[in-house]
């Protein structure tokens, strides 16, 4: 049986190559807005980042999703963002558990 490819992504905040789905997405969306996306499936330019929260606070420090972003982060939306991620970190791990069985 053929094996399954599993898409790689890289963490903006330690450089980690790591599979898709053990990652957390960060869109830009076309309008400009910035959010968590969980479904990895929002329009917009994305960047990922481990699902631990010392990887976000990296991420803020080095201003990592800026360049990735290709935009200005305000810091509203680091904190705006750093409310969203603690509270999707448990769901996002979670989720993460249950998935497994899908592959």
């Amino acid at each position: 049986m053929k094996s399954k490819k599993i898409p790689l992504r890289k963490c903006v905040a330690c450089q980690e190559m790591m599979p898709k789905k053990q990652l957390i997405r960060v869109v830009k969306t076309p309008e400009g807005e910035i959010m968590i996306d969980l479904t990895g499936k929002k329009s917009g330019r994305g960047a990922y980042l481990c699902g631990s929260e010392a990887c976000f606070r990296l991420a803020q420090k080095n201003r990592a999703l800026d360049r990735a972003l290709k935009a200005q982060v305000q810091p509203e939306i680091y904190e705006q963002l750093a409310r969203e991620f603690l509270e999707v970190e448990e769901q996002f791990i979670a989720g993460q558990n249950g998935s497994d069985d899908d592959e």
